[in-house]
């Protein structure tokens, strides 16, 4: 189940302080009538791979993933630990999201840092949102292995309460203008082919680049051989998240995700700023990253928007 983004210590938090909370209707006016898919948006968080929601409730307990099963073995105290990587909220704002999403789901990636979700972010970013009305947040919800109908419709039900008009129904991708003009400001994406049937105002899932690498050149390498396959048509995200395998967690046990990214961040933010958005096939659209607060990430997205107006 999605919506959890990045974790730092024991809690995940957004950082999109390093921008201004208003980028969006700061932007050139000219830009307002560019579709979302072709602007650049930083974001934060990352896809999940093969492990699962946690929950000490048995109704949201699913299965560990092979690497989590045969951690818990040797190295049973940090088993419980995870990267962020079970969903994303794309933040083109400043958000303080302190816990996320419904019901105090636990997602695990790996190894290295934890997060717990809670029904009141939704109204926190609603409440943000009310205060920011030119803002625009998309939230991506994947990786439901185990939640059953029920309590989907119980997602989607709280999501549907909080955001209401807010919400933006699935469709053409929207400009800023058109949401303006129509009082919208949330688009959530959820990859759940019943639920998408059932609510319109859900979207597809949003397709991650994500290179499970480990070393910073080699996740580079895998960025620009995805740029030269061509873009997705719709929303799309390009992560520059660094993933722990087992062999690094194994070499390096007392790691954590943060001091594995933040010296690699330097070299990943030259490759963001060099990145073009637009309709072109080699265009980025979503950047996200762990740690986004951190050497000017969001701030470097942001002025990716600038190189539309040299077209």
């Amino acid at each position: 189940m999605g919506g959890q983004v990045s974790a730092s210590n024991s809690f995940s938090r957004l950082h999109c302080r390093n921008a201004s909370e208003d980028w969006m209707s700061a932007l050139c006016p000219r830009l307002w009538d560019v579709p979302l898919h072709h602007l650049s948006i930083p974001g934060e968080g990352g896809p999940d791979t093969d492990d699962d929601c946690l929950n000490k409730n048995p109704h949201f307990r699913t299965r560990k993933s092979g690497c989590l099963r045969l951690l818990n073995r040797p190295l049973p105290c940090i088993t419980w630990s995870a990267h962020p990587g079970n969903g994303l909220i794309l933040c083109p704002q400043a958000l303080d999201v302190t816990e996320q999403l419904v019901k105090n789901l636990h997602f695990v990636h790996m190894v290295y840092t934890t997060a717990l979700v809670r029904g009141d972010t939704l109204t926190e970013i609603s409440e943000w949102l009310e205060r920011h009305p030119r803002e625009v947040v998309i939230l991506a919800c994947r990786n439901f292995e185990g939640l059953s109908e029920d309590l989907h419709e119980y997602l989607v039900a709280c999501i549907k309460n909080i955001f209401g008009d807010m919400l933006c129904p699935r469709g053409e991708v929207p400009t800023l203008r058109q949401l303006w003009s129509r009082g919208q400001q949330v688009i959530v994406s959820y990859e759940d082919e019943s639920s998408l049937r059932r609510h319109h105002e859900l979207w597809p899932g949003v397709p991650y680049w994500w290179g499970n690498r480990v070393k910073t050149e080699a996740l580079i390498r895998y960025l620009e051989t995805m740029k030269s396959c061509g873009r997705p048509g719709g929303l799309f995200v390009a992560g520059i998240n660094l993933t722990e395998n087992l062999q690094y967690v194994l070499a390096h046990p007392s790691e954590s995700l943060e001091k594995m990214t933040l010296p690699n961040l330097p070299r990943l933010s030259a490759w963001v700023r060099e990145q073009c958005p637009g309709p072109g096939s080699r265009c980025t659209n979503i950047i996200a990253g762990d740690f986004i607060g951190a050497d000017g990430f969001v701030s470097d997205v942001i002025a990716l928007n600038q190189k539309l107006l040299w077209c």
